[in-house]
């Protein structure tokens, strides 16, 4: 692997995939984590190129409608709802001209509510106190292999608290927002608290929500997480996400579970 990012751009919309973005499922597809965090960064590109600022993103969902080849992308952003203090945009991610990401984001005006705020969950222990572990072992592929993974406690089947961190670019020779670079991490939710091994059973998600109240700071993306299982093929990671100063909001997935 000769390049320092997940993506290279090719134009104003496409971007071109490193083999660091290689999936956990399949190698010659996209781990959809740092894809995640590829869509944030085209949303700021495109809100950058306004005059009077943007507003924050207080959430972000995605459905993934299709197989995430390892090749060449395309973003497509439109607003759906307009305004000076919400808005909600749309992006579309195109591979070989067919939509396989559908994004949605409400932009949110801010004020002062610092005299009311609170009620999030602890802190988790600082990520410089605790010790790396080897994700590496248990999940194949390129954007696994790139992480830093240091957990609060020792993963349980289900159970997993554990900061994240990449030393990577999102996208070469540019610099991301602290937001699309936390976001681009979220996605490994999934991967960190297993309920059974990727061996014997599959258990993609079709999705990931992310909502925040805060937007988050620094290069740890930290993942409280659980994992369900029902008893007809379904299952939800959920996580309550953090950054070195605290909770910042909660992501969801819903999971197609299924044995190999």
């Amino acid at each position: 692997m000769s390049t320092g990012s997940y993506y290279e751009r090719v134009d104003e919309h496409r971007y071109r995939p490193t083999p660091h973005a290689g999936g956990a499922w399949d190698p010659g597809e996209q781990h959809f984590s740092p894809l995640g965090g590829l869509v944030v960064h085209a949303l700021d590109q495109h809100l950058a190129s306004r005059p009077g600022g943007a507003l924050p993103v207080a959430r972000i969902s995605y459905d993934i409608l299709g197989r995430l080849a390892l090749d060449e992308c395309e973003i497509r952003i439109e607003a759906v709802r307009p305004g000076r203090t919400i808005e909600l945009l749309e992006a579309v991610v195109l591979i070989a001209g067919r939509p396989v990401v559908r994004a949605r984001a409400w932009l949110l005006g801010t004020q002062d509510t610092g005299a009311v705020a609170g009620g999030g969950a602890a802190p988790l222990t600082p990520p410089e106190d605790l010790a790396p572990w080897p994700m590496a072992g248990l999940w194949p592929g390129g954007y696994v292999r790139s992480l830093e993974v240091r957990p609060v406690a020792p993963p349980a089947p289900g159970r997993a608290t554990a900061w994240i961190s990449s030393r990577l670019d999102l996208v070469a020779g540019e610099t991301a927002s602290p937001l699309a670079s936390y976001v681009a991490l979220v996605d490994t939710a999934n991967g960190i608290a297993v309920r059974e091994s990727p061996t014997a059973w599959m258990f993609p998600n079709v999705d990931l929500t992310v909502h925040l109240h805060r937007q988050p700071e620094g290069h740890w993306t930290g993942l409280d997480t659980t994992v369900t299982f029902g008893p007809a093929g379904h299952g939800i990671t959920s996580t309550v996400l953090h950054d070195t100063t605290g909770p910042v909001g909660h992501a969801q997935q819903i999971l197609t579970v299924r044995p190999l």
